[in-house]
Protein backbone atom coordinates (compact mmCIF):
# COMPACT_ATOMS: atom_id res chain seq x y z
CA UNK A 1 0.00 0.00 0.00
CA UNK A 2 1.47 3.54 -0.97
CA UNK A 3 2.36 5.50 1.83
CA UNK A 4 1.22 8.83 2.73
CA UNK A 5 3.46 11.34 1.99
CA UNK A 6 4.13 15.37 2.74
CA UNK A 7 6.95 16.60 0.08
CA UNK A 8 8.13 18.90 -1.76
CA UNK A 9 6.88 19.53 -5.22
CA UNK A 10 10.20 19.94 -7.22
CA UNK A 11 9.97 22.83 -10.52
CA UNK A 12 8.57 21.51 -13.28
CA UNK A 13 10.64 21.36 -16.29
CA UNK A 14 9.22 23.19 -19.10
CA UNK A 15 9.00 20.20 -21.29
CA UNK A 16 9.43 16.91 -21.26
CA UNK A 17 11.45 15.35 -24.26
CA UNK A 18 13.52 12.35 -25.56
CA UNK A 19 17.02 11.79 -24.54
CA UNK A 20 18.85 10.85 -27.29
CA UNK A 21 19.69 7.01 -27.31
CA UNK A 22 17.51 6.48 -24.03
CA UNK A 23 15.73 3.44 -24.81
CA UNK A 24 13.23 1.95 -22.76
CA UNK A 25 11.83 -2.03 -22.76
CA UNK A 26 8.27 -2.87 -22.13
CA UNK A 27 5.80 -5.36 -22.39
CA UNK A 28 2.06 -5.36 -20.38
CA UNK A 29 2.94 -8.67 -19.33
CA UNK A 30 5.20 -9.99 -16.42
CA UNK A 31 7.98 -12.50 -17.52
CA UNK A 32 8.35 -11.80 -21.12
CA UNK A 33 12.16 -11.66 -20.90
CA UNK A 34 12.25 -7.48 -20.13
CA UNK A 35 14.85 -7.62 -17.74
CA UNK A 36 17.26 -10.14 -19.11
CA UNK A 37 17.06 -8.54 -22.21
CA UNK A 38 17.82 -5.29 -21.27
CA UNK A 39 21.02 -6.95 -18.64
CA UNK A 40 22.08 -9.04 -21.75
CA UNK A 41 22.19 -6.55 -24.53
CA UNK A 42 23.62 -3.39 -21.90
CA UNK A 43 26.30 -6.05 -21.26
CA UNK A 44 27.43 -6.32 -24.45
CA UNK A 45 27.41 -3.06 -25.54
CA UNK A 46 29.32 -2.30 -22.13
CA UNK A 47 32.00 -5.15 -23.58
CA UNK A 48 32.32 -3.28 -26.84
CA UNK A 49 33.66 -0.60 -24.84
CA UNK A 50 30.67 1.95 -25.41
CA UNK A 51 29.44 3.19 -21.37
CA UNK A 52 25.88 1.94 -20.41
CA UNK A 53 23.56 3.06 -17.92
CA UNK A 54 20.39 0.41 -16.79
CA UNK A 55 17.92 1.83 -14.95
CA UNK A 56 15.40 -0.17 -13.22
CA UNK A 57 12.03 1.14 -12.79
CA UNK A 58 10.51 -2.17 -11.53
CA UNK A 59 9.60 -2.09 -7.74
CA UNK A 60 10.46 -5.96 -8.22
CA UNK A 61 14.05 -5.20 -8.60
CA UNK A 62 15.22 -8.40 -10.57
CA UNK A 63 17.82 -6.35 -12.75
CA UNK A 64 20.01 -7.44 -9.52
CA UNK A 65 19.56 -11.07 -10.21
CA UNK A 66 20.37 -10.27 -13.64
CA UNK A 67 23.58 -8.80 -12.60
CA UNK A 68 24.73 -10.31 -9.62
CA UNK A 69 25.01 -6.95 -6.99
CA UNK A 70 22.66 -7.51 -3.89
CA UNK A 71 19.04 -6.53 -3.81
CA UNK A 72 18.41 -2.81 -3.44
CA UNK A 73 15.28 -1.17 -2.05
CA UNK A 74 14.55 1.88 -4.42
CA UNK A 75 14.92 4.28 -1.56
CA UNK A 76 17.75 6.46 -2.65
CA UNK A 77 16.08 6.36 -6.54
CA UNK A 78 12.83 6.73 -5.29
CA UNK A 79 14.31 10.31 -3.14
CA UNK A 80 16.51 11.63 -6.19
CA UNK A 81 13.14 11.33 -8.21
CA UNK A 82 11.23 13.50 -5.03
CA UNK A 83 13.71 16.51 -4.79
CA UNK A 84 15.15 15.53 -8.24
CA UNK A 85 18.50 15.67 -6.88
CA UNK A 86 21.81 13.30 -8.31
CA UNK A 87 20.57 9.37 -7.86
CA UNK A 88 22.75 7.02 -6.20
CA UNK A 89 24.41 4.82 -9.24
CA UNK A 90 25.77 1.21 -8.90
CA UNK A 91 29.45 2.38 -10.44
CA UNK A 92 30.91 -0.50 -12.49
CA UNK A 93 28.54 -3.41 -12.14
CA UNK A 94 30.44 -4.57 -14.94
CA UNK A 95 33.21 -2.60 -16.73
CA UNK A 96 31.66 0.42 -18.61
CA UNK A 97 28.36 -0.68 -17.04
CA UNK A 98 26.35 1.37 -14.14
CA UNK A 99 23.13 0.62 -12.46
CA UNK A 100 20.68 2.52 -10.86
CA UNK A 101 19.04 0.23 -8.67
CA UNK A 102 14.95 0.14 -8.53
CA UNK A 103 13.04 -1.90 -5.48
CA UNK A 104 10.28 -2.30 -3.36
CA UNK A 105 9.96 1.48 -2.74
CA UNK A 106 9.07 2.86 -6.31
CA UNK A 107 5.80 1.14 -5.36
CA UNK A 108 4.91 4.27 -3.80
CA UNK A 109 5.26 6.52 -7.06
CA UNK A 110 1.70 5.62 -8.40
CA UNK A 111 -0.24 7.15 -5.06
CA UNK A 112 2.54 9.70 -4.73
CA UNK A 113 1.58 10.96 -8.40
CA UNK A 114 -1.88 10.66 -7.65
CA UNK A 115 -1.41 12.79 -4.64
CA UNK A 116 0.28 15.34 -6.86
CA UNK A 117 -2.27 15.78 -9.71
CA UNK A 118 -4.41 17.74 -7.83
CA UNK A 119 -1.33 20.54 -7.29
CA UNK A 120 -1.65 23.42 -9.54
CA UNK A 121 1.67 23.23 -11.89
CA UNK A 122 3.13 19.95 -10.63
CA UNK A 123 4.61 18.00 -13.10
CA UNK A 124 4.22 14.40 -13.91
CA UNK A 125 6.53 11.80 -13.69
CA UNK A 126 7.87 12.23 -16.78
CA UNK A 127 9.29 15.30 -15.49
CA UNK A 128 10.30 14.26 -12.70
CA UNK A 129 12.77 11.45 -14.63
CA UNK A 130 13.45 13.92 -16.92
CA UNK A 131 15.15 16.00 -13.65
CA UNK A 132 17.14 13.62 -12.42
CA UNK A 133 17.99 11.62 -15.74
CA UNK A 134 18.82 14.90 -18.01
CA UNK A 135 22.23 15.67 -16.39
CA UNK A 136 23.77 11.89 -16.64
CA UNK A 137 22.87 11.93 -20.51
CA UNK A 138 25.72 13.08 -21.54
CA UNK A 139 28.11 10.18 -19.87
CA UNK A 140 26.66 7.08 -21.31
CA UNK A 141 26.26 6.30 -25.00
CA UNK A 142 22.94 4.04 -24.69
CA UNK A 143 20.81 4.01 -21.36
CA UNK A 144 18.12 1.40 -21.06
CA UNK A 145 15.52 1.59 -18.71
CA UNK A 146 13.75 -1.45 -17.37
CA UNK A 147 10.10 -1.22 -16.81
CA UNK A 148 7.37 -2.45 -14.74
CA UNK A 149 4.46 -4.45 -16.62
CA UNK A 150 1.72 -2.88 -14.61
CA UNK A 151 2.55 0.47 -13.06
CA UNK A 152 1.01 3.01 -16.31
CA UNK A 153 2.61 5.85 -14.27
CA UNK A 154 5.81 4.45 -14.34
CA UNK A 155 5.92 2.72 -18.17
CA UNK A 156 4.21 6.31 -19.42
CA UNK A 157 7.31 8.73 -17.66
CA UNK A 158 9.88 6.09 -18.92
CA UNK A 159 8.40 6.25 -22.58
CA UNK A 160 7.90 10.46 -22.03
CA UNK A 161 12.03 10.69 -21.52
CA UNK A 162 12.70 8.00 -24.19
CA UNK A 163 13.85 7.64 -27.99
CA UNK A 164 12.77 4.43 -28.80
CA UNK A 165 11.27 1.49 -27.09
CA UNK A 166 11.80 -2.00 -27.76
CA UNK A 167 9.11 -4.76 -26.50
CA UNK A 168 9.93 -8.21 -25.96
CA UNK A 169 7.19 -10.82 -25.83
CA UNK A 170 7.04 -14.34 -25.82
CA UNK A 171 5.18 -16.51 -27.73
CA UNK A 172 1.38 -16.93 -26.18
CA UNK A 173 -1.98 -14.93 -26.71
CA UNK A 174 -1.65 -13.29 -22.97
CA UNK A 175 2.11 -11.78 -23.99
CA UNK A 176 0.43 -10.51 -27.09
CA UNK A 177 -2.24 -8.96 -25.44
CA UNK A 178 0.55 -7.20 -23.49
CA UNK A 179 2.13 -6.14 -26.52
CA UNK A 180 -1.37 -4.56 -27.43
CA UNK A 181 -1.51 -3.04 -24.09
CA UNK A 182 1.81 -1.27 -24.20
CA UNK A 183 0.93 0.04 -28.11
CA UNK A 184 -1.54 1.94 -26.54
CA UNK A 185 0.46 3.39 -23.93
CA UNK A 186 3.28 4.45 -26.45
CA UNK A 187 0.56 6.41 -28.75
CA UNK A 188 -0.38 8.02 -25.35
CA UNK A 189 2.65 9.59 -24.93
CA UNK A 190 3.59 10.49 -28.45
CA UNK A 191 1.39 13.65 -28.20
CA UNK A 192 3.88 14.71 -25.96
CA UNK A 193 7.03 12.78 -27.34
CA UNK A 194 6.63 13.30 -31.05
CA UNK A 195 10.13 11.44 -31.13
CA UNK A 196 9.35 8.49 -29.31
CA UNK A 197 9.89 5.44 -32.13
CA UNK A 198 9.32 1.76 -31.81
CA UNK A 199 12.39 0.33 -32.37
CA UNK A 200 10.94 -3.39 -32.67
CA UNK A 201 9.81 -6.58 -31.26
CA UNK A 202 12.11 -9.22 -29.30
CA UNK A 203 10.57 -12.85 -29.84
CA UNK A 204 11.70 -14.38 -26.45
CA UNK A 205 11.77 -17.67 -24.81
CA UNK A 206 10.68 -19.83 -27.94
CA UNK A 207 10.81 -23.34 -27.95
CA UNK A 208 13.95 -24.59 -30.40
CA UNK A 209 11.36 -26.87 -32.20
CA UNK A 210 8.67 -24.50 -32.50
CA UNK A 211 9.55 -23.35 -35.68
CA UNK A 212 5.61 -23.21 -37.00
CA UNK A 213 4.59 -21.37 -33.80
CA UNK A 214 7.49 -18.73 -34.32
CA UNK A 215 6.36 -18.36 -37.85
CA UNK A 216 2.76 -17.91 -36.94
CA UNK A 217 3.57 -15.24 -33.96
CA UNK A 218 5.73 -13.74 -36.17
CA UNK A 219 2.88 -13.52 -38.74
CA UNK A 220 0.12 -11.84 -35.99
CA UNK A 221 2.96 -9.15 -34.62
CA UNK A 222 3.69 -7.97 -38.36
CA UNK A 223 0.17 -7.74 -38.74
CA UNK A 224 -0.15 -5.74 -36.01
CA UNK A 225 3.37 -3.60 -36.90
CA UNK A 226 2.43 -2.88 -40.21
CA UNK A 227 5.57 -1.14 -41.59
CA UNK A 228 5.91 0.91 -37.91
CA UNK A 229 8.68 -1.49 -36.38
CA UNK A 230 10.30 -4.70 -37.48
CA UNK A 231 9.96 -8.19 -35.51
CA UNK A 232 13.36 -8.72 -34.88
CA UNK A 233 15.16 -11.49 -36.81
CA UNK A 234 17.10 -13.07 -33.90
CA UNK A 235 14.93 -15.22 -31.40
CA UNK A 236 16.01 -15.74 -28.02
CA UNK A 237 15.78 -19.18 -27.41
CA UNK A 238 14.15 -20.95 -24.09
CA UNK A 239 16.59 -22.60 -22.37
CA UNK A 240 15.62 -22.98 -19.12
CA UNK A 241 18.64 -24.78 -17.67
CA UNK A 242 21.18 -21.84 -18.76
CA UNK A 243 18.38 -19.40 -17.75
CA UNK A 244 18.54 -20.79 -13.99
CA UNK A 245 22.56 -21.19 -13.69
CA UNK A 246 22.54 -17.45 -14.98
CA UNK A 247 20.22 -16.15 -12.46
CA UNK A 248 21.12 -18.21 -9.62
CA UNK A 249 25.10 -17.10 -10.41
CA UNK A 250 24.36 -13.58 -11.59
CA UNK A 251 26.08 -14.09 -14.66
CA UNK A 252 25.58 -12.70 -17.71
CA UNK A 253 25.17 -15.42 -20.75
CA UNK A 254 28.33 -14.50 -22.29
CA UNK A 255 29.83 -14.69 -18.85
CA UNK A 256 28.05 -17.83 -17.90
CA UNK A 257 29.15 -19.35 -21.13
CA UNK A 258 32.76 -19.27 -19.97
CA UNK A 259 32.07 -20.36 -16.49
CA UNK A 260 30.55 -23.51 -17.63
CA UNK A 261 33.48 -24.40 -20.10
CA UNK A 262 36.05 -24.20 -16.84
CA UNK A 263 32.99 -26.08 -14.63
CA UNK A 264 33.35 -29.16 -17.34
CA UNK A 265 37.11 -28.91 -17.46
CA UNK A 266 37.23 -28.98 -13.38
CA UNK A 267 34.44 -31.85 -13.33
CA UNK A 268 36.34 -33.95 -16.26
CA UNK A 269 39.86 -33.30 -13.93
CA UNK A 270 37.98 -34.19 -10.50
CA UNK A 271 36.35 -37.23 -12.52
CA UNK A 272 40.23 -38.30 -13.29
CA UNK A 273 41.63 -38.03 -9.92
CA UNK A 274 38.50 -40.13 -8.53
CA UNK A 275 36.85 -37.10 -6.66
CA UNK A 276 33.19 -36.39 -6.72
CA UNK A 277 32.52 -33.20 -9.52
CA UNK A 278 30.70 -30.31 -7.86
CA UNK A 279 30.18 -27.55 -10.34
CA UNK A 280 27.15 -26.21 -9.48
CA UNK A 281 25.54 -25.67 -12.79
CA UNK A 282 22.44 -26.97 -14.50
CA UNK A 283 23.69 -26.56 -17.86
CA UNK A 284 26.31 -28.09 -20.25
CA UNK A 285 26.24 -25.18 -22.74
CA UNK A 286 25.06 -21.97 -22.78
CA UNK A 287 27.12 -20.46 -25.89
CA UNK A 288 23.59 -20.60 -27.86
CA UNK A 289 21.84 -18.06 -25.71
CA UNK A 290 25.16 -15.64 -25.65
CA UNK A 291 25.48 -16.02 -29.50
CA UNK A 292 22.06 -14.91 -29.20
CA UNK A 293 22.13 -11.75 -27.43
CA UNK A 294 25.31 -10.80 -29.06
CA UNK A 295 23.04 -11.09 -32.55
CA UNK A 296 20.15 -9.21 -30.82
CA UNK A 297 22.33 -6.56 -29.83
CA UNK A 298 23.58 -5.71 -33.06
CA UNK A 299 20.19 -5.76 -34.59
CA UNK A 300 18.82 -3.65 -31.67
CA UNK A 301 21.90 -1.47 -32.26
CA UNK A 302 21.62 -1.08 -35.90
CA UNK A 303 17.88 -0.14 -35.60
CA UNK A 304 18.63 2.68 -33.07
CA UNK A 305 20.96 4.49 -35.70
CA UNK A 306 18.20 4.64 -38.72
CA UNK A 307 16.24 6.05 -35.84
CA UNK A 308 18.73 8.31 -35.23
CA UNK A 309 19.46 9.26 -38.84
CA UNK A 310 15.92 9.45 -39.48
CA UNK A 311 15.00 12.17 -36.60
CA UNK A 312 18.57 14.41 -38.09
CA UNK A 313 17.21 14.05 -41.78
Amino acid sequence: MARSLEIPVPPKPQETRALDRVVSLANGKGGVGKTTTAANVGGYVALAGSRVLLIDLDPQGDLARDLGYERQTGKEFFQALIAGTPPMILRDVRENLDVIPGGQDLEDIQGLMVSRSSRSGAGDFGDMLYAVLAPLADEYDLILIDTPPGERILVEGAFAISSAVVIPTRSDDASIDGVERIARRFMAVRDRNPSLQLAGIVLFGVGPRSMRLERSVRDTLEEMLGTVAPVFATRIRNLESASADARKKGLLFHELEGAVTDAQKNRLKALRAGEKPTDGFFSRNAGGLAEEYEQLTGEILARLNEIESGNEA
